[in-house]
């Protein structure tokens, strides 16, 4: 009666959207088909990240799916992935991963002089600590933004904006990142389970944001 009362006065009917229901007969519900899309998603990501140098464009696909799948409920199934992936600029994406591994690599050796007991050791490593983890967070916060499947340069420049000016996000991210190098480091094969609660995390970061600038446009 009051659906009826509702229509005939042109009033809106707040009933829940048919995503978060399970269907008679349905045998498993959304939060189940998110579960299986971040698992394929997570070990399709985890082998296109085998090569190291394809992380960045890994990452970036795996973050693209799952705001996809959030704001147009498409499915984040590995053959998209796959998909999403073949049709990346992929001449800017190795650029960006030679990038990368230069910079890892610099900062392993830093870590070692750090800690071979040279004078002043302490203070360099908790530099290099404070340093390794602004990038981190930085380049995890580019590879979630929307521009980085189309270019670096400004996928980073919004990383870097949104990491200093998002210091909770940046917190949520660099805990997740922490998480991840935990239990990869306890348990290795986990490493193939990271990818994807690793992109969950940051593409949820991200989406907080953007929520939060379209809400004060609003208002």
């Amino acid at each position: 009666m009051k659906a009826m009362k509702a229509m005939n006065t042109g009033e809106a009917v707040n009933a829940p959207a048919p995503a978060a229901r399970r269907e008679r007969g349905e045998l498993f519900g959304p939060r189940f088909e998110l579960f299986a899309d971040v698992l394929s998603l997570g070990l399709a990501t985890a082998v296109a990240c085998l090569p190291l140098v394809t992380v960045p464009a890994a990452l970036s696909t795996a973050c693209a799916l799952l705001r996809r799948r959030r704001l147009h409920e498409e499915p984040c199934t590995a053959g998209r992935y796959a998909a999403a992936l073949r049709a990346r600029a992929w001449r800017g994406d190795l650029a960006a991963g030679g990038v990368l591994l230069a910079l890892a690599a610099l900062f392993v050796a830093d870590a070692v002089l750090a800690a071979a007991g040279l004078p002043g050791a302490g203070l360099f490593g908790l530099f290099l600590a404070v340093v390794g983890a602004v990038a981190a967070v930085a380049g995890l916060r580019a590879c979630a933004a929307p521009t980085s499947a189309h270019g670096w340069r400004s996928a980073l420049r919004t990383g870097a904006v949104r990491a200093a000016g998002d210091l909770p996000g940046s917190a949520l991210v660099l805990l997740a990142l922490a998480t991840a190098v935990v239990c990869a480091w306890a348990m290795p094969p986990l490493l193939f389970l990271v990818p994807g609660p690793l992109a969950v995390a940051l593409t949820a970061v991200e989406l907080r944001v953007d929520g939060t600038r379209h809400g004060a446009a609003r208002r």
